[in-house]
């Protein structure tokens, strides 16, 4: 414990969209920021994004996921936890699960009470070796395995499909320059695929900041983090009654999904030119008609936990600078 009596939180990714999340909603919640020192890592503590974080009263530190002398000045004093990582930044696999591997050996040498590690299903394992180059999922269950080994305190949130992603390249305007807004959803899933919608900015740090405040329930568990299972076709219907411009959602082959990935059209998301980054997001559509994003898992009880409003997709939607 600090010499203030608060307890330290670590959070890494402080500066992106799920860590930025838990700094924030720690560090807005007047119970919380009395209960919690909230010290933020990033590697550039210069950034705007860090500077709000140290207006907000957290600490910014530098630190090195691939560095383990940085992590352990990190982490010193640290009572829990919460650890991103980001799969896309170097789209290595081998990096991120080493990535993992550092920080929770150090919270192991340094005795963190509870680590909290952003994780998702391995792919692999639920589907029975279907669909097997899911890597950005089975990386993270790779890192989960090697948490579980150590015997460390720890629980698993498991991020939803990014509300994010929509945007960025997923739903796009199909009418000609002049006419009225038409917008096209289009991926390769059927009207019935179930879709675990979650709004990573705003919602991350309150299904964390949940976690936190009940240790002993949540302990050695998974979390799945969205506010509901939608069909696409909700998710058009929704976005035209938010936006009131025309969503559509189309069915399309996985083979011009790809070629869509190739000509570029998630160029915001930048991944469209690996061809295995290209076969680990087709798969990572292809698992919502067949084992589920979650493997199937509902999502009441860690919805239970959380005591502040999840976002809906209505609500996303008719704030996203992207559809208005």
């Amino acid at each position: 414990m600090s010499s203030n009596t608060k307890q330290t939180l670590v959070v890494f990714g402080a500066t992106g969209s799920q860590g930025g999340s838990v700094a924030k909603s720690i560090l807005k919640d007047p119970e919380t920021a009395a209960k919690y020192h909230v010290r933020c890592i990033t590697r550039d503590t210069e950034k705007p994004s860090a500077k709000a974080l140290i207006d907000l009263g957290a600490e910014v530190v530098k630190a090195d996921l691939n560095d383990k002398e940085s992590l352990r000045m990190a982490l010193t004093g640290a009572d829990d936890v919460f650890l991103v990582t980001n799969f896309w930044e170097t789209k290595d696999p081998d990096v991120e699960i080493q990535q993992g591997k550092n920080v929770a050996d150090v919270c192991k040498e340094l005795a963190v009470k509870h680590l909290v590690w952003s994780s998702l299903p391995n792919i692999t394992k639920i589907s029975s070796g279907k669909f097997t180059h899911v890597y950005h999922f089975d990386s993270k269950a790779a890192v989960e395995d090697y948490i579980r080994s150590l015997g460390i305190p720890a629980s698993f949130f498991l991020a939803g499909f990014y509300m994010e992603n929509i945007p960025s390249g997923m739903m796009r305007k199909t009418s000609p320059e002049g006419a009225a807004e038409d917008w096209t959803f289009a991926l390769p899933i059927t009207e019935k695929a179930q879709i675990p919608m979650f709004a990573a900015s705003a919602d991350t740090g309150k299904y964390v900041k949940a976690m936190l405040l009940n240790k002993e329930a949540v302990l050695g568990r998974q979390v799945p983090g969205a506010t509901a299972y939608y069909d696409p076709v909700r998710i058009a219907k929704e976005f035209g009654e938010a936006t009131g411009k025309k969503g559509l959602f189309v069915s399309i082959d996985p083979e011009d999904f790809k070629k869509s990935l190739q000509a570029g059209n998630l160029e915001k998301l930048k991944l469209g030119v690996d061809e295995k980054i290209q076969l680990d997001l087709m798969e990572g559509m292809l698992l919502l008609d067949d084992v589920g994003y979650f493997g199937g898992e509902s999502l009441e009880w860690g919805n239970s936990l959380v005591k502040e409003p999840l976002t809906t997709w209505k609500e996303f939607a008719k704030e996203c600078p992207t559809f208005n």
